[in-house]
């Protein structure tokens, strides 16, 4: 199965789904991991262009501790990411196409800030346009798949449909995590918080509502045609 985790910053997809994604490689599949976002603000001090090279490279560390079979950058300076510009639905497309998954993971469309909800519409938007064969990309039109949205930051506002163990997979997610180290410290600095902590925590109260120790929450994109009797969550 192939497995493709569209995420908005370079660190949010190890936030939401690390565990997860994880757990689907350790499983044999296959998992390809995207970001639209290239992080380029996420510093009080370190300017643009550097810091999105840095982002950059700690998120290939990260995808690659992880097991991810390939990362795809669309390369959107941060606060820009908009769902009405066709451009950026026509790279996400693209890369969905080459992919052909069988299920996307991706924000939820009432998540913390406007970059990750409009992470959520662009989604939506290019999985559903892939199928149409004369909305050209260089790849092929492919079918739309279930879409799954992983949980908002902190779990806010969030009622989670289906719960993945992550149990065995905690200290990997926060080892991917850590591997974005500028943003560790931008966490620090901006908000105050010990981000690892903060992000186990969750994992932890998560783990609670199912009854184990670690988990990872999901809920399903409920429109036609994404629908599946399949589990496809591990």
């Amino acid at each position: 199965m192939k497995v493709l985790a569209i995420g908005c910053h370079p660190d949010d997809l190890e936030i939401g789904c690390g565990g997860t994604l994880a757990r689907y490689v350790d499983n044999g599949h296959e998992v390809y991991m995207c970001y639209i976002a290239n992080g380029d603000k996420g510093h009080a001090v370190i300017k643009p262009e550097k810091l999105k090279k840095i982002r950059e490279r700690e998120a290939y560390e990260s995808a690659k501790l992880l097991g991810a079979n390939k990362v795809f950058s669309i390369d959107i300076p941060d606060l820009l990411v908009k769902a009405s510009k066709e451009d950026i639905v026509l790279k996400v497309m693209e890369v969905i196409r080459a992919v052909n998954p069988d299920l996307i993971i991706t924000h939820d469309p009432d998540d913390y800030m406007e970059d990750h909800r409009q992470t959520s519409q662009i989604v939506f938007d290019a999985s559903f346009s892939v199928s149409v064969p004369h909305y050209e990309t260089q790849s092929k039109a492919t079918s739309v798949v279930p879409l799954y949205y992983m949980d908002t930051l902190a779990g806010i506002n969030f009622q989670p449909e289906e719960y993945v163990d992550i149990t065995k997979y905690i200290d990997k997610k926060l080892a991917a995590l850590d591997k974005h180290e500028s943003q560790i410290k931008w966490m620090s600095d901006h908000d105050k918080i010990d981000f690892l902590d903060f992000v186990k925590t969750v994992s932890k109260f998560r783990g609670l509502q199912c009854n184990v120790t670690y988990a990872e929450a999901f809920r399903s994109c409920h429109t036609w045609p994404r629908g599946t009797t399949k589990r496809l969550l591990p």
